[in-house]
């Protein structure tokens, strides 16, 4: 039987989603507490992988088991194993042709950006912080350049690992709520640190440091070195991994 789990996560204490030699990855917490449940080993295999520091809304893992639980089991049960801030939001069974990878049609994520001259001290790990106040207007402007389906390489990790820096950007929606700045992104998929590049190189433009024309210049020159530095991962949220509803996959969103 294959199971789909929805997850939710505070990622300030982990390395990353992807398990590690030296463990305290989120991969490495839900697989122990759903091999107590099952009694067996269990592995899964996550939408997307994110960096350490970074949260997730709803996470969507599969894996495969042979013990018959009920639903409850994979939600309340797992729970009952795991750590705090990581918590099993669903379960659903699924046929053996869903990957929670490579059956997702897209992935969404959100930014949370506070700008203010003092660093946060509640908000802190859950949001990133620039000192100085940032132009929305111009950073919109700039976020034209970035949609539709193109090389992402300026915004691309080196250890990145994806086949194809092609990439469909499908939103960039920013908005303010007081000192708040919310970015929206949802693309068919992203590569490794594109997000936190793209809020960097915004940053720029918001600071006005360039122009908000430069991020096409940038975006055009396909390299990494003429963008801005990878901004800091805390604001991050891993929001959603959209699917066909043929899957019939619920949704706490």
């Amino acid at each position: 039987m294959r199971i789909a789990l929805g997850v939710e996560y505070d990622g300030s204490s982990y390395y990353g989603w992807q398990s590690q030699p030296h463990g305290n990855t989120v991969q490495d917490v839900l697989e122990a507490a759903l091999s107590e449940i099952a009694c067996v080993p269990s592995s899964v295999i996550a939408a997307g992988r994110t960096d350490t520091g970074v949260h997730a809304l709803e996470q969507v893992v599969h894996f495969d088991t042979e013990v018959v639980r009920p639903l409850s089991a994979w939600v309340r049960g797992v729970n009952a194993k795991l750590p705090k801030n990581v918590s099993a939001l669903w379960a659903h069974a699924v046929p053996e042709e869903f990957h929670a990878r490579f059956s997702a049609r897209g992935r969404r994520y959100r930014y949370l950006l506070l700008d203010r001259s003092v660093r946060p001290a509640i908000q802190h790990g859950k949001v990133g912080w620039f000192h100085l106040p940032l132009d929305i207007d111009a950073m919109r402007l700039a976020a034209q350049y970035l949609l539709g389906e193109h090389d992402f390489s300026a915004f691309r990790a080196a250890e990145c690992q994806a086949k194809s820096p092609l990439k469909h950007l499908r939103q960039l929606d920013i908005r303010r709520e007081g000192d708040l700045i919310i970015f929206e992104f949802a693309a068919n998929a992203f590569l490794h640190h594109m997000v936190r590049n793209l809020i960097g190189t915004l940053v720029y433009v918001g600071k006005g440091k360039h122009p908000p024309e430069w991020v096409g210049s940038v975006l055009d020159s396909r390299s990494r070195a003429l963008a801005a530095p990878t901004f800091a991962p805390d604001g991050l949220y891993f929001c959603s991994a959209e699917y066909e509803s043929k899957w019939g996959l619920p949704s706490s969103r």
